[in-house]
């Protein structure tokens, strides 16, 4: 079962709220394909600072040490930090931008993920409850 939050866009009148989720977890793509990921993630800062860091950590690791599997085993240290740092920084800029957390849906697949997200949505914008 994987843990989803739950987040929703302020309502501003003209366009459909939409939720997004947000996979709590390890993040492969960002770890393969940082500075990418966050550009179609929207993440603006987030993709320059890891650029600037995509040049740093190897630089570093050539200064610190002549061993090429020490130079990998830093690389792999940081993309390692990178996804598992990934979704939070997700979540933490959808928090600046404005976005509501609702809350936390499971679910098997993605799909079962958003249809709880929808119910959620549903209860919460019904006046009877």
């Amino acid at each position: 079962m994987r843990f989803y939050t739950v987040h929703l866009r302020p309502f501003d009148g003209a366009a459909a709220r939409w939720p997004v989720l947000i996979k709590e977890g390890f993040c492969w793509p960002a770890t393969l394909f940082t500075v990418i990921w966050a550009l179609v993630n929207r993440l603006w800062l987030v993709a320059a600072v890891l650029l600037a860091f995509g040049f740093l950590v190897p630089a570093f690791a050539a200064a610190v040490t002549d061993d090429p599997f020490g130079r990998l085993a830093i690389n792999a240290g940081y993309l390692a930090i990178v996804g598992y740092l990934a979704n939070d920084v997700r979540r933490w800029t959808l928090d600046r931008r404005g976005y509501a957390t609702l809350g936390v849906v499971t679910g098997r697949r993605r799909t079962a993920a958003e249809q709880r997200a929808y119910e959620k949505m549903a209860i919460l914008s019904n006046p009877d409850w």
